[in-house]
């Protein structure tokens, strides 16, 4: 029977940051159709499901050492293009299976291409994840009446298939005060809403809305990570940038995006890409006992 793991991402403590699925296969491909009742079975916002990649010998895999898995993810409504925190969940529980080392590199095959993820000494994972830069997009009408009676600024939409538009506010009390209208997140075209601001004890703070896509407000978001560092690592002018998820369950992401890590030169960072950081912990473990359709 396949693995099953529930690991809250980007929290040190059990039962906060974001609740993520992991479906551990022995070998593949996976059926569509069996794990999106899985991932509604599971309920969580993101359900990831690893299979070991095939043994490859060709010039990119010998540059990358360490083991190599295929990583899909499934909210409980769709399959998506790229979802952070199941991909630091997946990471996590590969280590504490004891199929990766501290120190080590691991590397996914996704829909969003080759992802990375390192175990570093601190306890943190880190994923290497590709930018998503906003855009300029034409902006939806009555922002504050999207935000629930919170004035914002439209800052664009990020051109990717799994986009998402920006919304800037003031500061973290009105990011708190934010009742957004649903159904009217679920028709702007994306996949969801970032909605940002000014860190108090963080660099930036956010929020994530994503109805259409069955996640009404997801608790802490990897891939939104990938457009907010990029922003605000420009307005502070530095690489690295502390990012706090102010839902309900709260989390946190450490980013360093298209700079040079702290840990060392070696831990450079690509101009389209961003490195986030965070720890995890396993909250249940078990089996999926319901029929594995594996084609």
């Amino acid at each position: 029977m396949p693995t099953f793991h529930l690991v809250d991402a980007f929290t040190d403590a059990a039962f906060a940051g974001n609740p993520a699925g992991v479906v551990l296969l022995a070998a593949g491909p996976v059926d569509g159709l069996w794990a999106q009742r899985v991932a509604a079975e599971v309920g969580a916002s993101e359900t990831a499901f690893l299979v070991p990649a095939p043994a490859r010998d060709d010039a990119a895999a010998r540059r990358t050492a360490g083991p190599r898995w295929q990583l899909r993810w499934w909210t409980p409504g769709t399959e998506v293009e790229l979802c952070g925190h199941a991909t630091l969940a997946a990471a996590h529980v590969l280590r504490g299976r004891g199929l990766l080392d501290v120190g080590a590199t691991v590397t996914f095959d996704t829909r969003s291409g080759t992802l990375h993820a390192r175990c570093a000494t601190d306890g943190r994972i880190w994923l290497d994840l590709p930018a998503w830069p906003v855009a300029d997009h034409t902006a939806p009408s009555d922002v504050a009446g999207l935000l629930g009676g919170v004035a914002g600024r439209y800052l664009g939409r990020t051109r990717v298939d799994q986009a998402n538009d920006v919304v800037e506010v003031a500061d973290t009390a009105a990011l708190d005060a934010v009742e957004v209208d649903r159904d009217r997140v679920a028709t702007l075209g994306g996949a969801g809403l970032i909605v940002c601001c000014d860190g108090a004890g963080s660099d930036a703070a956010m929020r994530y809305f994503a109805p259409a896509v069955g996640v009404d407000e997801d608790p802490v978001t990897g891939s939104a990570a990938c457009t907010v560092a990029p922003l605000w690592a420009e307005r502070r002018n530095r690489r690295e940038v502390t990012i706090e998820q102010r839902s309900a369950r709260g989390g946190w992401l450490w980013t360093r995006a298209g700079g040079v890590g702290e840990e060392g030169r070696e831990h450079g960072v690509a101009a389209d890409r961003v490195l986030v950081g965070g720890h995890a912990v396993t909250t249940i473990t078990g089996e999926v006992l319901g029929p594995c359709g594996l084609a």
